[in-house]
């Protein structure tokens, strides 16, 4: 299963952002998404930002993630 994780985009440099992912500072490269900029959240895919997304949708599936997380490990 692939999956694509939101973040917000922290910092931009020569075609490349600093995307915060729950905490964790990705390296994303912004080849596939035109007008991405500081303070944008996007959907993180494969080392690709893919979609920029509003904040609200980028909250509601990081809980998503979350609770499939927790799921896996009651098991």
């Amino acid at each position: 299963m692939c999956l694509g994780i939101p973040g917000k985009i922290i910092r931009i440099e020569t075609g490349m952002a600093t995307v915060d992912v729950a905490g964790a500072k990705k390296e994303a490269s912004l080849m596939l998404l035109e007008g991405a900029a500081v303070g944008d959240y996007v959907i993180v895919h494969a080392g690709f930002a893919i979609q920029k997304i509003d904040e609200k949708e980028a909250a509601e599936t990081l809980k998503l993630v979350d609770e499939l997380i927790e799921g896996m490990s009651e098991v």
